[in-house]
């Protein structure tokens, strides 16, 4: 599928604040322009893009009922209450209750954490769970990374004499459960001056805000900065602001100095002598905390994140890198089935939306059948199977630009629950729902999406010459990490390049991939890797090569990697899509 190249338009005004920041750090205009796209426009908030500190983390009190929850928290330490911690099973979910049940289990032995349990429970607080930390004596539940919507079962544990502490980071219902407190940034009454944490983020502010009340020192929060990394990058949230300088100091711990249980992680991972950067977490660390809880139960990765015996160590990063394997296979098979099942629609191609639903998929991985379906094909795409619980529930993915969360709420009165956001959202629906929510939701879909939706697009940030990209500027990109949501790894557009003495060929096991030399000038030439993959799934690279060998010009869109061979490091060039000139 051919995809579109919006190369970023700078206004007049935009134009000259470049100018300006280019002078004022002795930069290139190119550099000046990225900085720009990403909302940087003087020179001291360059100087905090490239310097994070710890020491610009905002005051956690800030937030709208931390004194309120550090009280709580104190008061059940100092009564010997029992304590448990509760999370969602999802790596966000996880490494949140990792970090507040690792502080808090120093200084109180009656703490314990509890995940519920994908299939029998599902997403967030759960009456099981409530029953409990009934029955075993819990008087303090803490709620992470789930609870803003959970007002019946807030109520419910109330009525046991159990209070409950939230903390969360998804959007508030109209009305807030009855919690003794509710952290969430995006309470329309929080002004804490920074709303897009992650789940665990919220989660460290509690922990930073117990350390200033005790007189703790603040590096006794710090030392979670790796879970804290983790979570950021693994639960798409931008890293920007706070989260950028979480982001920073967490992959430097994660680098230096890792949590036994992210060792051990590492390890398997293979990647233990590697400087980690966000996608390794992304692609290898996060997928193997994840898959504890999508195939068995989360509980398993807390129980690595935060041991430090050896033994326990070993059998569970062993564990859960096998369910990572598993959890590959399910995912290659389920997503090859699903293609199958859309592409035997009648009239699949003219169709804007996928809703694909098989009882024997696996309930844990649907939301990444659903992402690599709606990528493929560029439709919003919801996946759905059979639930414990007698339901269908699944999960959808959606596409550049168009409100996902907005097509399900137009469906809702045939739901039993959903949620989620404009790109992703998990939902439920009694079975004899099923065929109206397609209907409706395709309507909704058809009536509301645009034509340039429905086209893949690869955004570049700029369109750059060669004879520009300087071992200073290379340098200066490199530091724009780490790279993630708001922030991602610059892509740039080069045009009318040529094959630099006839050395482009192609690679691969099956020749399918392209490495290609490249120049515009016959001086300056760069190397390049084109993959036939994602945009370029169904380029014929020996056409692309035998055009190049014929004197042929291409365009290219790219990112910069570097690339380390037998102890040496060169620059090269990732090529993301190409287009005969």
């Amino acid at each position: 599928m051919e995809s579109n190249w919006a190369i970023k338009e700078i206004s007049d005004e935009e134009h000259k604040i470049i100018n300006r920041l280019s002078e004022e750090l002795t930069v290139s205009q190119d550099i000046a322009k990225l900085l720009v796209i990403r909302g940087i426009n003087t020179f001291d908030e360059a100087k905090d893009f490239f310097r994070p500190s710890l020491d610009n983390l905002h005051d956690p009190f800030l937030m709208k009922d931390m004194s309120i929850a550090v009280d709580r928290v104190n008061k059940a330490l100092r009564k010997q209450e029992k304590i448990l911690v509760y999370g969602d099973y999802d790596v966000d979910g996880v490494t949140a209750v990792s970090v507040v049940y690792g502080f808090l289990k120093q200084y109180t032995k009656l703490i314990r954490y509890y995940i519920p349990d994908r299939y029998t429970e599902g997403y967030g607080i759960s009456y099981k769970g409530i029953d409990y930390a009934r029955d075993n004596g819990f008087s303090l539940i803490i709620a992470l990374d789930c609870g803003i919507k959970a007002n019946e079962k807030v109520d419910y544990a109330a009525k046991y004499g159990i209070d409950v502490i939230i903390c969360d980071h998804h959007t508030p219902g109209s009305e807030l459960p009855k919690a003794i407190a509710v952290l969430d940034p995006y309470r329309s009454d929080c002004r804490y001056p920074y709303s897009h944490l992650s789940g665990c983020g919220v989660g460290f502010k509690l922990v930073e805000a117990l350390c200033i009340s005790n007189g703790l020192r603040k590096e006794d929060a710090f030392k979670y900065l790796d879970l804290v990394a983790v979570s950021i990058a693994s639960d798409i949230v931008p890293i920007t602001g706070e989260n950028r300088i979480l982001a920073q100091y967490g992959l430097r711990k994660l680098n230096k100095q890792p949590s036994a249980g992210l060792k051990s992680i590492k390890e398997v991972c293979g990647i233990a002598d590697k400087t980690v950067d966000i996608s390794d977490i992304v692609f290898k660390i996060g997928p193997r905390i994840n898959a504890s809880g999508r195939l068995y139960n989360g509980s398993e990765a807390v129980q690595l994140l935060t041991s430090s015996n050896d033994e326990v160590l070993l059998r569970k990063s062993t564990d859960i890198d096998s369910y990572n394997s598993e959890r590959k296979d399910m995912d290659k098979s389920t997503t090859e089935d699903a293609k199958r099942q859309f592409c035997q629609q009648p009239d699949y191609c003219n169709k804007k939306s996928i809703v694909l639903y098989n009882p024997l998929w696996n309930k844990g991985i649907v939301g990444i059948v659903a992402s690599r379906i709606a990528e493929e094909f560029c439709r919003p795409t919801i996946i759905l199977t059979d639930s414990d619980d007698g339901l269908i529930a699944g999960s959808g993915r959606s596409v550049v630009g168009f409100d996902l969360y907005s097509a399900i709420d137009s469906c809702s009165d045939l739901l039993v629950t959903f949620g989620g956001h404009p790109y992703a959202a998990g939902l439920a629906m009694k079975k004899e729902s099923l065929d109206e929510f397609i209907t409706r939701f395709d309507d909704f879909v058809n009536n509301n999406i645009l034509p340039e939706q429905l086209i893949p697009q690869i955004n570049i940030d700029t369109e750059i010459d060669f004879a520009n990209i300087s071992a200073k500027f290379i340098r200066i990109v490199k530091q724009f990490a780490p790279f993630g949501p708001r922030n991602m790894k610059p892509v740039f557009c080069t045009k009318q390049l040529r094959d630099y003495r006839n050395q482009s060929k192609l690679i691969g096991k099956d020749n399918t991939h392209a490495k290609l030399i490249l120049t515009q000038d016959d001086k300056i030439f760069f190397d390049g890797v084109a993959f036939c993959s994602g945009y370029m799934r169904d380029y014929n690279m020996e056409k692309i090569i035998n055009h190049l060998r014929s004197g042929g010009y291409i365009d290219i869109c790219y990112t910069m990697e570097e690339n380390s061979f037998n102890g040496t490091t060169t620059n090269q060039l990732m090529i993301r899509d190409i287009k005969i000139s």
